[in-house]
């Protein structure tokens, strides 16, 4: 449900603490909004049933438009075009639950203190008291007038990450900028600093100014790493963050872009175990657990960091379970993903996926998934996409592009 990699760090996080708007498409073209809108509003209404006929609604979108450059959408378009990015989200092996997404319709929040607060509210509405359910919080959107409010944070709930010079390095060194970005906006570090320093929340609001906001105790559920055999390795104090809460999508619903759409699951342990906590350029700590566990990590044929791999990974899972928290693995939503896959053929449309996401980092060729081919071109309506990397037009353009070359 969450991701097992992440957006590389941006232009943004260079800046300071004011932020000019994102690079998004903020050049409201009428005539495109028109039939972005058009085709949105038709496949709604292919999907669903509605009390108002489909011409009158078109009729309203079209007029309004052409008032204000823009439109809004219905609460009931607003939950679906949520649920239906989900369900078109290439990198998500987790889809088959994409019609239980809980969409909170938050467009109304004009402050940073009110979007502070609901995103406080957001955590704890999706952890649920260990029984994690996805949650999408969707925020104003772009307008002509507006680039709308932002979160920085890749995650919600991340942990800082140190560049102490020389090369020495201290926490989750993916957070190294937004780090920084935090410190320069007026955040202070815990002293000392620990590899597991919560960093705040940074929202950027309507003038491009960003505002730091401290997330309190309560709304960082946290889970202490222990072991099944291993006693020691509860003393090592690892730990990782009850569920994840993607913060740094955009979400693309029939033209209109709603930059601040926080959105969370729950994880699977690979993700904890085999990335996050592993990679090199993360914390890194397989080579150190081999070397606990009386493996050379030096030498290839012992598989030390592989061995090392594994039971992390039973740790995790093992202390998720302890803590009654929410968490799934890598064969179970393998299948859950073809199963997903299934319906929405049955359903008659396609079902998208990048490879590279959707097979799990460990023991991949023993996951049904591997042995798959996938279309990696997005399927029709909405998208959630990372607006520092590329616009969903980008996408759109590209791919279309690859289509006519298809054809």
């Amino acid at each position: 449900m969450g991701r097992h990699d992440a957006a590389g760090p941006s232009a943004e996080f260079q800046v300071g603490h004011h932020v000019s708007p994102p690079g998004l498409a903020r050049i409201f073209d009428e005539e495109v909004l028109r039939d972005e809108a058009i085709s949105f509003v038709e496949h709604f209404y292919d999907e669903n049933k509605s009390p108002i006929p489909l011409r009158d609604r078109l009729a309203a979108v079209e007029q309004q438009i052409a008032e204000t450059g823009t439109y809004t959408h219905t609460k009931s378009e607003l939950v679906w075009g949520a649920r239906v990015a989900w369900r078109n989200s290439a990198r998500c092996i987790g889809r088959l639950y994409w019609n239980g997404l809980r969409v909170r319709d938050l467009r109304a929040v004009q402050t940073v203190d009110a979007m502070a607060y609901h995103c406080v509210e957001h955590i704890r509405v999706s952890l649920n008291r260990g029984n994690i359910r996805p949650v999408m919080s969707v925020f104003a959107p772009e307008t002509p007038a507006s680039p709308g409010m932002r979160l920085l944070n890749p995650q919600l709930l991340g942990y800082a990450g140190y560049d102490r010079g020389g090369g020495d390095r201290l926490g989750d060194r993916n957070n190294r900028d937004v780090t920084m970005t935090a410190l320069r906006s007026g955040w202070s570090a815990p002293r000392p600093p620990s590899p597991f320093d919560v960093l705040p929340m940074l929202i950027r609001d309507f003038d491009g100014h960003v505002h730091v906001r401290r997330l309190p105790p309560e709304a960082t559920p946290e889970v202490r790493l222990r072991h099944p055999d291993l006693d020691w390795l509860e003393g090592l104090g690892l730990r990782w963050f009850a569920l994840p809460v993607v913060s740094d999508m955009a979400l693309y619903i029939g033209g209109i872009n709603y930059p601040a759409v926080p959105f969370s699951g729950w994880f699977m342990s690979s993700e904890i175990a085999v990335r996050d906590l592993a990679d090199r350029d993360r914390y890194d700590v397989l080579p150190f657990l081999a070397r606990r566990m009386g493996l050379d990590p030096g030498n290839p044929t012992d598989f030390a960091v592989d061995r090392a791999a594994l039971e992390l990974l039973r740790a995790v899972h093992f202390s998720f379970d302890a803590e009654k928290v929410r968490i799934t693995e890598h064969h179970t939503e393998s299948s859950r993903f073809l199963l997903h896959r299934d319906r929405e053929q049955a359903a008659g449309r396609s079902c998208p996926a990048d490879w590279s996401w959707i097979v799990p980092p460990v023991s991949s060729a023993l996951t049904p998934v591997f042995h798959q081919y996938y279309d990696f071109l997005p399927a029709k309506g909405p998208q959630l996409y990372h607006p520092y990397t590329t616009t969903y037009r980008a996408h759109r353009d590209r791919d279309e592009g690859r289509r006519r070359a298809e054809r």
